[in-house]
């Protein structure tokens, strides 16, 4: 089934976020993998998986008895890297499953019933072939 308008919006700001967000945890894993993240950085990162785990539903979720990190048992900065590389790349997996290349040879979005064209990357599956 083809996303709506709202939903390519939310999937591409979560996707931008989460990206940002492993950006900044890998830095402190190379620091220290071992040390916890704070409580300040684990409510954003929950906060966002929250949103992952709802634009991605059960068919893309990456790890299916994870929603996010119990704030009482503090998770590693190494723990939280490797899932969000997982949620980054089911969220890719979730663009790349519902977009297409136009007539034009750009790539769009899939979007049922409307004339709408919301232009996009190719899969990254692709680019990283070339």
């Amino acid at each position: 089934m083809a996303l709506t308008p709202q939903q390519i919006e939310k999937l591409e700001k979560i996707s931008g976020q989460m990206v940002g967000l492993h950006k900044e945890i890998a830095t402190l894993v190379k620091k220290s993998p071992n040390d916890g993240l704070n409580e300040f950085k684990l409510k954003f990162v929950n906060a966002i998986l929250g949103e992952a785990n709802d634009i991605l539903g059960s068919t893309h979720k990456p790890l299916a008895d994870f929603d996010q990190f119990d704030a009482d048992d503090v998770p590693t900065t190494s723990d939280v890297a490797l899932i969000l590389g997982q949620y980054i790349e089911e969220l890719e997996r979730k663009r790349a499953d519902n977009i297409k290349r136009g007539t034009n040879g750009v790539w769009i979005y899939r979007i049922e019933g409307s004339d709408v064209m919301i232009r996009t990357a190719p899969p990254k599956k692709i680019q990283e072939k070339k």
